[in-house]
């Protein structure tokens, strides 16, 4: 496993400070917004990626900045097992496998696993309408 953390790329509404990983992970910044587009590209590109490394969330609603925030979208990698998301009590694999939901109103958690789990969740908060991570520079 190892430790665990999250971190966010793309933009953050009104005059929050931009995340300083768009500068720390150019690369990793532009290959997961792609990603995006190659896992749904009928969806609208998300402004804002939440990057988790073995993060087990307890369940919550999403809150903070951005509230309101678009329907999100969520993968999860690595070498792990168990690590299911549940949403509204539904158990969902990610592994590989991306999920739509909405974060801001539906309970979700993150079941116990074992190994290395990293997640990806696209969204765009409220206020980052129109803004979109692909045209970072």
């Amino acid at each position: 496993g190892g430790a665990s953390g999250s971190f966010s790329v793309g933009f953050m509404p009104g005059n929050r400070a931009q995340p300083k990983h768009n500068q720390a992970f150019p690369a990793l910044t532009r290959a997961a917004f792609e990603l995006e587009r190659a896992l749904y590209p009928n969806r609208p590109p998300s402004s804002t990626i939440a990057v988790n490394r073995n993060a087990q969330f307890r369940p919550h609603t999403d809150k903070g900045a951005g509230s309101g925030q678009s329907t999100s979208l969520i993968v999860a990698l690595g070498d792990y097992t168990g690590g299911q998301l549940m949403v509204e009590g539904e158990e969902n694999d990610i592994l590989y496998q991306p999920l739509e939901f909405d974060g801001w109103t539906q309970r979700h958690w993150t079941l116990p696993f074992a190994g290395e789990r990293y997640s990806l969740v696209w969204f765009t908060p409220l206020g980052c309408e129109g803004r979109y991570g692909l045209d970072l520079h």
